[in-house]
């Protein structure tokens, strides 16, 4: 889950982490009267999830209270379109107020969870104020990875090895150290994924503070960060992903043209390349789970068709601690409740898996029964090719 700018800049304060204050504006007056509080100057934001926001020109320097207000009517309600929203863009619909900050230097830090060491890694670069992904692309060598041993924890050692690395030095160096110590606290203690500052500033006064923030956490630790959970904002996120988190299916909305439903996260993603592979495009990633029922089969199938982009599904089932039997009877059931028009490729394997394929050549419907997953990528592609 992600939270917005002015919601990770709250935490870091929590945890004693440098970052400018900030109030976010109810409309163009209240923009007004915060900057003339900030002193006359202020910075306004607009506030998505989503990177790239000054580029798409939401982010703008107000020099005095009236352009402030100026800058709040022309980036509220406005679609921002950056690289990460797409062409569709998002609607902005909250706008943050901060001060500003006489900046000497930008640098570039960022906590993640590293799949291939499974521990968290810090990343940090000189190159703030740049994607990541360019610098790592045009000059590697800038950036500077430290590994945490999840059992130490950050040392001291290591804080004053990236502080070090981002060039700190005499008071900077140590409110450095300190920066990175409360923030890996913050990491651990609330179970984040990503905290992403870009850029961290030193200011001409020789504080180091956050002057951005992106931050994501683990979904499946929300349940012990109710905190955290009513940061949500469910108008940053696809219709049909909320919609699927109502009857606990993992959905996330793709660009192709062939629905997945599919039990397993591991065997949704051989799904996806395995259609790839034969020449289609999956319209989705959508993992029903070990313990699907009736119920959630027919909601996953209405999810899936609300997309008027899919013109085929492809159900593939291992039924381990799920029956497939109770699978094909959801299947029959939804097709008869929600009509499908469009072809479906059923595949089954595992418990009761025989008894679902009967089930499903007993219900008269135009379903295509599929030997294995090889077959079943053949068939679903076929049905959209013809």
């Amino acid at each position: 889950m992600n939270i917005h700018e002015y919601q990770a800049k709250e935490l870091l304060r929590l945890y004693h982490v440098a970052t400018p204050f900030g109030r976010v504006a109810q409309d163009a007056e209240d923009a007004r009267m915060i900057t003339k509080e900030f002193g006359g100057t202020s910075v306004v934001k607009a506030q998505i999830h989503a990177g790239g926001r000054g580029k798409g020109g939401g982010v703008k320097l107000a020099s005095n209270p009236d352009m402030a207000a100026e800058h709040f009517k022309s980036i509220f309600g406005m679609k921002l379109v950056t690289k990460q929203t797409g062409p569709e863009g998002r609607k902005v619909r909250t706008v943050f107020i901060c001060r500003t900050e006489n900046i000497a230097r930008e640098l570039y830090l960022s906590f993640l969870v590293d799949r291939e060491s499974s521990r968290i890694t810090i990343l940090a670069s000189t190159e703030g104020g740049v994607e990541i992904e360019e610098v790592a692309q045009k000059t590697p060598e800038k950036i500077f990875r430290v590994v945490v041993d999840p059992a130490l924890g950050l040392t001291a050692f290591q804080a004053r090895q990236v502080a070090f690395a981002l060039g700190l030095e005499g008071d900077e160096f140590k409110l450095g150290v300190i920066f990175l110590q409360n923030l890996y606290k913050l990491f651990v203690e609330k179970d984040c994924s990503l905290v992403e500052i870009n850029p961290l500033v030193v200011t001409k006064q020789g504080f180091v503070t956050a002057l951005d923030a992106k931050m994501a956490f683990d979904d499946n630790a929300l349940f012990r960060h109710h905190d955290i959970l009513a940061l949500r904002d469910l108008h940053e996120e696809a219709e049909e992903e909320v919609e699927a988190s109502k009857y606990n299916l993992n959905f996330i909305k793709l660009d192709g043209q062939i629905g997945c439903m599919v039990n397993g996260a591991g065997l949704a993603m051989a799904t996806m390349d395995i259609i790839k592979y034969h020449g289609g495009s999956p319209a989705n990633f959508l993992d029903v789970g070990g313990g699907a029922t009736e119920d959630s089969v027919r909601n996953a199938f209405r999810i899936i068709l609300q997309d008027p982009a899919v013109k085929a599904v492809l159900v593939n089932i291992f039924g381990g601690i799920m029956r497939c039997d109770v699978v094909a009877t959801g299947i029959v059931k939804a097709a008869k409740v929600i009509g499908i028009q469009v072809p479906v490729v059923v595949r089954l394997e595992g418990t009761n898996f025989e008894e679902g394929k009967q089930i499903l050549a007993d219900s008269g419907l135009n379903l295509t029964v599929a030997t294995d997953l090889k077959d079943a990528a053949e068939k679903v592609v076929a049905s959209i090719k013809g």
